[in-house]
């Protein structure tokens, strides 16, 4: 692929009120935002469950991923946001599942609130595609 940056979207309505998409791919590198435990309609996914939040996160990850012409192995970068950082254990036991074999570095933080009380949990990425 060329330089171009291409836009990724999962179809959200919001991509186009708020102006982002679900991912960026310029050259090699894609940036996956940060990605909220939703499911098609945008409902919360797992309500109280960290580790099901977690989870339903790395899926529309995944799928992003896979959009851009990428895919979990080429994840370099997680950063996961979390509303309790006593929680943290549940959400890495879950982003285990999908990053074991990329290993990446990883961040973890806490925030006060996220948009939808309901979530518990963003996972934002940065993946590299090798040459």
């Amino acid at each position: 692929m060329a330089q171009g940056r291409s836009l990724i979207s999962n179809g959200n309505p919001m991509e186009a009120v708020v102006g982002f998409s679900r991912a960026v791919r310029v050259g090699n590198f894609i940036a996956v935002g940060g990605t909220a435990p939703v499911d098609a309609d945008g409902r919360t996914v797992g309500p109280g469950n960290v580790f099901v939040q977690t989870k339903q996160c790395f899926e529309i990850i995944r799928d992003a991923l896979d959009q851009a012409g990428s895919g979990l192995q080429d994840i370099v970068r997680t950063r996961v946001i979390l509303t309790d950082i006593d929680t943290w254990k549940d959400a890495i036991d879950a982003r285990r599942i999908y990053c074991l074999d990329a290993r990446p570095v990883d961040t973890i933080m806490a925030v006060t609130r996220f948009v939808n009380p309901e979530w518990l949990v963003e996972i934002e990425v940065d993946a590299v595609i090798p040459d």
